[in-house]
């Protein structure tokens, strides 16, 4: 019953398309093969056609002659020979051009490149396995589709094409070429609209072809061991489509944007700048080097918008590290509209406010909103206040959103600087596993003195931990080296903050100049070797169960 409503072919991966002068065995054919099959069994054959049947006979008694002019005088010499009851028979060599076979036997596919008195023609066997595998699968879906169109009173109203990783030797600009027009090509002219239709299910790892055609047709399958069972789960991409009303466009630009590596990905770091995505490598090779084994995927999102990714990393329910700054800034009274020529001010969304007086200086504390009473009004929606950059101090706010609104859910510096590891983190309930690691304070020695200390960024963070070897001379390049007297941790946190915060920095040039230096001459700050070291132990936990799990169903 089923068979009489669905028919179902398929693609395979192994399309065995390769140049039979250079492969061993009867499995793989060339493209003209190929084509002539497709030409047998589908296209009009033109036995009817009286101007091709007057071509090829003209061209037999041309090749008649031909044929007899070439071998006259070796026919002579075999006309004395004799032969055993007969009286000297006369030997004649004729062409044998079969209309019926022409294109199987007699036809081959030629690339021609230039035009005009510049062409030249090639060969099928001199093009790449890219572009033959592209014309392969176009033809073989067509021949597929020609084939239930043939069934007729038999047909089944629906046609299903699973296509097997069409990315197969295909560059990336040929694998998106493929999935734009794959839809189209299953569009019969002449059925449009009607009873019957065509779809296609590809499977595939690659970006390139997801990046084509966005969020709703893509189904996730996640891998998961439940108990010693090996289980796939499969995730509807378009119910999160329908879901996340919110930030779903934006997602959908921005991983079109970058790349859509995060379907394929064991686990996902998410970064706060262009100095984290080309630092985060080398910097895995230092303090996680099995990481390097993983297929991590490293998307630059920046602290204002890492928490729009909340929805779909839990949707999809990727390990995921999210490494971010504290950014924190003193806010500015609630009637100040914003200076544009001041690059330290930022506005931030804050939460209710509590107001304390200290010395004569009023200090804006944010904290969590108390539940309203019953009967009364809710608390209202965040204000948005303009902020001045200020070193992590007690008393200063973070304008960072993803700390506020996704982990540790706090907006006080003296939280996030209190906040446990705990909070720092996604309940372990073993489905979401997410870390947030931002700089904290980390002991400090300059000069001989000792202090606690945190950098407002990862620049300032380097600059403190690394605190004798960016001061060298030798390191000016990275544009950390302060000038005048630094007697002591908070003058270097001072200073360095004044730097990195000033229109001069270049935040580009520093990653290169950590680059080019020898790897052993630094160390990775605390709080991203802390979240790195999380992340491997969440990737071996994934890597040892299954394994485990093979072993048992071993």
């Amino acid at each position: 019953m089923l068979k009489s409503l669905i028919k179902v072919d398929f693609l395979n991966a192994q399309r065995h398309l390769a140049d039979p002068s250079t492969v061993s065995g009867d499995r793989s054919e060339d493209l003209s093969k190929r084509l002539s099959r497709f030409y047998q069994r589908h296209l009009d054959q033109r036995q009817d056609d009286h101007q091709a049947l007057k071509a090829l006979f003209e061209s037999e008694v041309g090749l008649d002659k031909h044929l007899a002019e070439v071998f006259k005088d070796t026919l002579k010499r075999l006309k004395h020979l004799g032969y055993p009851g007969l009286n000297n028979p006369t030997l004649e060599i004729k062409s044998a051009l079969n209309p019926a076979s022409i294109m199987a036997q007699d036809a081959r596919v030629h690339y021609i490149v230039g035009e005009g008195a510049q062409k030249v023609v090639l060969p099928d066997t001199y093009n790449g396995l890219g572009f033959k595998n592209l014309i392969y699968m176009v033809i073989e879906v067509l021949d597929l589709q020609e084939r239930w169109k043939a069934e007729e009173e038999a047909r089944a109203p629906l046609h299903i094409i699973f296509i097997e990783e069409p990315e197969a030797h295909l560059h990336a600009q040929l694998q998106q070429v493929f999935i734009r027009n794959i839809l189209d090509l299953l569009v019969i002219p002449d059925e449009a609209g009607g009873s019957f239709s065509s779809q296609a299910v590809i499977t595939t790892h690659s970006p390139h072809i997801l990046y084509e055609r966005g969020f709703q047709p893509i189904r996730y399958f996640r891998r998961d061991l439940i108990g010693s069972d090996q289980v796939t789960e499969v995730l509807n991409l378009s119910a999160f489509y329908a879901q996340e009303t919110e930030h779903r466009d934006f997602l959908q630009r921005y991983l079109k944007l970058t790349h859509c590596d995060l379907f394929f990905a064991d686990a996902a770091v998410l970064v706060e700048g262009n100095v984290e995505r080309l630092l985060l490598p080398i910097m895995i090779s230092k303090a996680a080097t099995s990481l390097r084994s993983s297929c991590i995927c490293i998307l630059e999102v920046g602290g204002a918008f890492g928490h729009i990714f909340k929805s779909l990393i839990e949707f999809l329910r990727i390990v995921t590290l999210i490494i971010t700054d504290v950014d924190s800034v003193t806010l500015l009274p609630a009637d100040h509209d914003g200076d544009d020529d001041d690059n330290d001010e930022i506005e931030v969304e804050v939460e209710t406010l509590e107001v304390e007086a200290v010395d004569d200086y009023e200090l804006l504390l944010v904290g969590d909103a108390p539940p309203a009473p019953a009967g009364e009004a809710a608390a209202p929606a965040p204000a948005r206040r303009y902020g001045k950059k200020c070193l992590p101090v007690a008393g200063a706010v973070t304008s960072n959103q993803t700390l506020v609104k996704w982990l540790p859910a706090k907006q006080l510096i003296d939280d996030l600087f209190a906040a446990t590891e705990q909070e720092k983190e996604t309940p372990a309930d073993g489905t979401i596993r997410v870390r947030v690691a931002y700089q904290t304070p980390v002991p400090i020695i300059w000069k001989g003195h000792h202090a606690k200390l945190a950098g407002r960024t990862l620049e300032e963070a380097f600059g403190l931990e690394n605190a004798e070897w960016c001061q060298s001379a030798e390191q000016r390049k990275l544009g950390l080296r302060l000038h005048g007297a630094l007697a002591d941790p908070a003058a270097l946190a001072a200073g360095l903050h004044k730097r990195v915060s000033g229109d001069k920095f270049d935040k580009t040039k520093f990653a290169l100049g950590v680059l080019t230096a020898r790897p052993e001459e630094w160390q990775v700050p605390a709080y991203i070797r802390d979240g790195l070291i999380w992340l491997k132990a969440q990737v071996d936990l994934e890597v040892e169960a299954e394994m485990e799990g093979a072993s048992v169903d071993e």
